[in-house]
C-alpha cells in the first residue's frame, strides 16, 4: 500500500494523535528514532490472540478488525485508534487477534518505550490505565468503569417504601405490584430497615411463618446507607463487604434512592466490548434488542467519563455494525449460501461511524455482476431479515426507503456504476440527495472488493465534473447554523420543539455536508466527518487555520449534542436532538454560538469559491 502521507515523519504523525499530542517535550525527544511505520495488506494478520506483542499499534489509515481465538469479530478500529494496550499492561501478549479489514498503515511504539511513558508521564498513564486488567477477583473486574460514575447516576430514584407496621403479605403484594425485589421499611421519616425477596424466602417461607407476620420481624434492621455523591465502585465494595444486595441512598437524613448489585452490574455490562460479545452470541433479533436497550446507558456512561464525542459515536456504531453482521450470518444460516457474492453497506450516520442515541437505518446491497434475476428472491429475503432485525433492535425503517429491501438499492455492481455515473452527469435535486447519501457508504459485511474500486472511480468522476461539484456545494449550504440576531440563536418557531435548537440538522449536519464536499474536492476516501476534515487540511483542500477552527467547532457541537442526550437518559427520557438553550450556562451558550459562527464562515467561504483557503 502506498504511504498515505510520505512527507510526514512517523514520530510527527504519532504526536498528532491523542494522548501522544499531550506529551511533554522531554518525552517527545525520547521517542526520536523509535517510531516505525508499517503497512498491512487487506486481510493481513497483525497479531493473534496470545502472541507476544512488539509494542502499541496506532492506526494511521485504514481499518483493523479485532477477533477472538475463534475468528469471531469483536470490534472494528479505524484511524486514530490504538491496538494492544490491554495486552501490554497484562503479560505483554495480545488479548485479541488483529487483522487488517482494509489496506492499513500503522505506527508502532515499541513496548519498552510504551512502558517508559507509563512510568514517567502521569497523564499518559492515566489515559491508558483504563485498559489495565484487574488481577483480583471477578467482582473486582466488574468494578472497572464504575470509578467514573456516581451513585446518583446509577440508583433507582423513587424507592418503594412501607410502614413499620406492615405485614409480610402486604410487602409481598407491594413487590409484585411494582415489579421490585426490595422495599425500604420506614418508621416515620427515617428508614428502620430493608426487606428483600431473599428475606421473604429465607425467613418467612423457609420458617413456615404466615402472611400476618410483621415485616419488622424479618427485615434487616438499621440498613447501611450510602450518599448520592459516592462512586459506583464504593457502592459495589460496600455491598460485597457486608454481603448485602441493596443499599438505600440517603442525603441529609432523607432517603432519595436505592441502589443494588443488579444496577451496578447492568451498568458495568453496558460497555461496547461486553455488548458486542453478547451480540456475536445472539441467536435471534430479540436477544440483540435486549443488548441494544443498554446503548443509552452506555452513551451516558461514556459522556460522564469524559470520553470525546468521536470515540463515543464510533463505539455506538461498532455495536450497530456487530448487530448487522450477526443478522447477516443468521440470514445465511436460514437461507443457505448466497448464489453470488454480495456486499452489505451502511450509509448515513452508520456509514460515517457517527451514530448517537437516535438513529434509523440506511443500507444497500451491491451484488456481483454474475447476478441473475432468479437470484433476487434470495437477496430480497436476506435484506428483509436483516432490515426487520434492525428494526426490532430499535433502528427504525428509513422514512425515505433507503434500504436494501427496496429493489432499487439491491443491484449488481454494474448497475451501481451506472447509478453514480447518471447522478454525476445530471445532478438534479434527487441526484444530489442520493449522491449525498451514497458518498457516505461503508462496507459492513460480505465481499469488500465489490466496492473498493467503485468508490475510487466515483470520486474521480465526480471531482472532474465541475457542474456536479457546484451542485454539491449548493446542496451543502441548505442546512444553516441556528444563528439569530443580536448574539442569540435562531430557535424553532412552532410545534413540539418550539423555542429549541435542532442540534442535528442545524448543528452537526452542516459540518457533515462541508466534510463531504471537501472529500469530493480532494478525492478523499475517508467517510467519517472528522477524518475528512483532518485529511482535507493535510492535503491543502482547506487552510490549516480553517480546518483547526472547524474541527474545534464540530467537536463542541457534537459534544453538546451528546451531553444533551446523556442528560435525557439520566432523567429517564428518550434521547433526541432538540435542546433548549436555557439548559446551558451563559459561557456555554457563548461557546456554542462561536462554534456556529465558525461553521457559517466556512460555509460562506465555500459558497464564494474560496473553500476556506483564504
Amino acid at each position: 500500500m502506498p504511504d498515505p502521507a510520505p512527507q510526514v515523519d512517523p514520530l510527527d504523525s504519532l504526536l498528532s494523535c491523542p494522548p501522544f499530542d499531550r506529551l511533554p517535550q522531554a518525552a517527545r525527544d525520547g521517542l526520536a528514532g523509535h517510531i516505525t511505520r508499517m503497512h498491512a495488506a487487506e486481510g493481513q494478520t497483525l497479531c493473534r490472540e496470545g502472541e507476544k506483542l512488539e509494542g502499541l499499534y496506532v492506526i494511521e489509515a485504514g481499518t483493523v478488525d479485532l477477533e477472538d481465538s475463534g475468528g469471531r469479530l469483536i470490534a472494528h478500529r479505524g484511524a486514530g485508534d490504538v491496538i494492544g494496550e490491554r495486552g501490554l499492561l497484562r503479560l505483554g501478549r495480545a488479548t485479541l487477534g488483529a487483522r487488517a479489514a482494509s489496506a492499513a498503515t500503522l505506527l508502532l511504539l515499541p513496548r519498552a518505550q510504551f512502558h517508559d511513558l507509563m512510568d514517567e508521564v502521569p497523564a499518559f498513564a492515566t489515559w491508558f490505565q483504563r485498559a489495565a486488567p484487574s488481577s483480583a477477583s471477578a467482582e473486582a473486574e466488574e468494578s472497572a468503569g464504575l470509578t467514573a460514575l456516581k451513585v446518583a447516576d446509577l440508583m433507582t430514584g423513587t424507592p418503594i417504601t412501607c410502614p413499620l407496621g406492615a405485614t409480610v403479605t402486604e410487602v409481598a403484594q407491594i413487590m409484585r405490584a411494582n415489579g421490585i425485589s426490595s422495599v425500604i421499611v420506614m418508621e416515620g421519616a427515617a428508614p428502620a430497615g430493608i426487606v428483600t425477596v431473599r428475606d421473604l424466602a429465607g425467613k418467612v417461607l423457609a420458617e413456615g411463618l404466615d402472611g400476618a407476620t410483621p415485616v419488622a420481624q424479618v427485615m434487616s434492621r438499621d440498613p447501611i446507607t450510602i450518599g448520592p455523591d459516592a462512586l459506583g465502585l464504593d457502592a459495589l465494595m460496600m455491598l460485597a463487604d457486608n454481603n448485602i444486595s441493596h443499599l438505600p441512598v440517603a442525603e441529609g437524613g432523607r432517603i432519595v434512592g436505592l441502589i443494588g448489585r443488579t444496577d451496578l452490574f447492568r451498568q458495568q455490562a453496558a460497555t461496547a466490548s461486553h455488548m458486542i460479545v453478547e451480540i456475536v452470541d445472539a441467536d435471534d433479533p430479540q436477544d440483540m434488542a435486549r443488548v441494544v436497550a443498554e446503548v443509552p446507558a452506555l452513551l451516558a456512561q461514556l459522556v460522564r467519563a469524559g470520553v470525546d464525542a468521536g470515540a463515543i459515536t464510533r463505539r455506538i456504531t461498532d455495536i450497530t455494525d456487530a448487530i448487522t453482521r450477526r443478522l447477516l450470518a443468521l440470514a445465511e444460516a436460514r437461507l443457505g449460501p448466497p448464489p453470488v457474492p454480495y456486499l452489505w453497506l451502511a450509509c448515513g450516520s452508520q456509514g460515517r461511524r457517527e451514530q448517537t442515541g437516535v438513529s434509523d437505518q440506511d443500507n444497500c446491497l451491491i451484488l456481483d455482476d454474475a447476478f441473475r434475476p432468479e437470484h433476487d428472491a434470495y437477496f430480497e429475503a436476506l435484506a428483509r431479515f436483516v432490515s426487520d432485525g434492525l428494526n426490532t433492535c430499535g433502528f427504525v425503517y428509513c422514512p425515505g426507503d433507503m434500504m436494501a429491501t427496496n429493489p432499487r438499492w439491491r443491484q449488481p455492481r454494474r448497475v451501481w456504476r451506472d447509478y453514480f455515473a447518471g447522478w454525476i452527469a445530471q445532478p438534479d435535486t434527487e441526484a444530489q440527495m442520493l449522491a449525498s447519501v451514497m458518498f457516505d457508504l461503508r462496507p459492513i459485511g460480505g465481499e469488500v472488493g465489490l466496492f473498493s474500486d467503485l468508490q475510487a472511480e466515483t470520486l474521480d468522476m465526480a471531482a472532474r465534473n465541475s457542474i456536479f461539484v457546484a451542485h454539491m456545494v449548493s446542496n451543502s449550504l441548505k442546512h444553516t447554523p441556528p444563528l439569530g440576531l443580536l448574539r442569540g440563536f435562531a430557535l424553532i418557531r412552532s410545534g413540539e420543539h418550539k423555542d429549541m435548537v435542532d442540534l442535528k440538522h442545524s448543528g452537526v449536519v452542516p459540518v457533515v455536508d462541508l466534510g463531504r464536499v471537501y472529500a469530493l474536492k480532494g478525492r478523499l476516501e475517508a467517510v467519517n466527518t472528522r477524518e475528512r476534515l483532518v485529511q482535507a487540511g493535510a492535503d491543502g483542500v482547506i487552510s490549516q487555520a480553517g480546518v483547526h477552527d472547524l474541527i474545534d467547532a464540530y467537536d463542541l457541537i457534537a459534544e453538546t449534542r451528546l451531553r444533551h442526550q446523556a442528560d435525557q437518559v439520566r432523567a429517564g427520557q428518550a434521547p433526541d436532538n432538540f435542546m433548549a438553550p436555557g439548559q446551558l450556562s451563559d459561557l456555554e451558550r457563548k461557546h456554542l454560538r462561536d462554534a456556529f459562527m465558525v461553521v457559517k464562515t466556512m460555509q460562506s467561504a465555500l459558497g464564494q469559491g474560496r473553500g476556506g483557503m483564504g
